[in-house]
């Protein structure tokens, strides 16, 4: 292992990018410089940035190096997606404690240039740094779209629509499962202490718990995908959402968002939501109730998006879309129909990055 302090932060950088080949003609100047440089003649220009916290957005108890880099990127990646734009360029910071080696940010960096090469982006600068409490990851994605391609979260209105793509819960599932499996696992190993038992210390160090039947769950809290492939098929069927953001903190506190921002109220059927097996099956496991999971969950990366009511039968020609509810005025207020057809308001009670 490779001490990162010895290569400094000049030979780090160069380690981990002197192979970078650009692939954007709006890239002019990628890594090398004081600044990136960029031309966008003829599009608007959007940006995005997302700072992640060892300890708060993510436990590197159960996530290696290279699954924390793909993720890092991809979560940049659906907010350009969910503009309706496409993502060109990407900077990447990092603040390191000592106990990183340069291996690890070798593994980094290969899980985070496999999302950006999926998308055809360029990594074109970032600073790295030191850090007194662990490992801290600050993105910067940059993307384009034609004027009138941009998708706003304000342009919902009544009567329009209100779709999901993919299915809703099963990240937030995973979550619960690597969280139990971690607190099982250090719980032994306490005891194993207790005790001063060697042998089972022993094998506490290679220890892995039996995910079986539950692998659908973890790739989608550690390998979670931006979803072009759906910005792809709204183009090709001529459909041009009215409001559209990802699902990242909740179902329940995004729609908020959209309504709040569109003036509008909502009315969404719990009987739609799309939930997988795994993830139903894992709720009851833990005795939750998988609409909450699905409501309130986030870290899903599906996109949440209207369209006008005329674009119905165009919308039940996408496989992985699915209708939950519609728009309506803002006095009505935002619903939740349950299956039995009580309604209950909507709050939003997702993830809070401040709490």
């Amino acid at each position: 292992m490779t001490d990162i302090s010895k290569l400094g932060e000049f030979g780090l950088i160069h380690r981990l990018t002197d192979d970078i080949k650009i692939k954007n003609e709006s890239t002019v100047k990628g890594v090398g410089d004081d600044c990136a440089v960029m031309h966008y003649p003829d599009k608007e220009v959007l940006v995005t940035t997302d700072m992640l916290m060892e300890g708060v957005h993510f436990d590197l108890t159960y996530i290696d190096q290279q699954h924390l880099g793909y993720k890092s990127a991809m979560v940049n990646i659906s907010d350009i997606i969910a503009m309706g734009g496409t993502p060109r360029q990407m900077t990447v910071s990092l603040a390191l404690s000592k106990r990183f080696t340069v291996e690890d940010m070798e593994q980094f960096y290969s899980g985070l240039r496999m999302a950006c090469d999926k998308y055809g982006i360029d990594i074109v600068g970032g600073d790295t740094t030191s850090s007194y409490t662990g490992m801290a990851i600050s993105i910067t994605c940059i993307g384009e779209a034609d004027k009138n391609d941009i998708i706003y979260r304000n342009g919902a209105h009544d009567t329009d629509l209100v779709c999901v793509s993919g299915d809703l819960g099963a990240a937030y599932m995973g979550l619960q499962l690597l969280e139990r499996e971690k607190s099982v696992y250090y719980q032994q190993v306490v005891e194993a202490k207790k005790k001063n038992d060697k042998k089972a210390l022993e094998q506490l160090a290679s220890f892995q718990p039996d995910f079986a039947g539950k692998e659908y769950l973890l790739q989608r809290q550690l390998k979670p995908e931006a979803r072009g492939d759906i910005l792809k098929k709204l183009h090709e069927l001529n459909i041009k959402p009215t409001a559209m953001m990802d699902i990242s903190d909740g179902l329940s506190s995004e729609l908020m968002h959209i309504c709040t921002q569109s003036g509008c109220g909502c009315r969404i059927y719990e009987k739609n939501i799309p939930i997988d097996y795994q993830t139903a099956v894992m709720a009851e496991e833990m005795n939750l109730n998988v609409t909450t999971c699905a409501m309130n969950g986030g870290e899903d990366y599906e996109l949440l998006f209207t369209v006008p009511i005329g674009d119905h039968d165009k919308i039940q020609q996408l496989d992985d879309v699915k209708l939950i509810g519609h728009i309506t005025k803002k006095e009505l207020g935002n619903v939740l129909v349950t299956r039995d057809g009580n309604e209950f308001e909507l709050k939003a009670q997702g993830w809070n990055p401040l709490a």
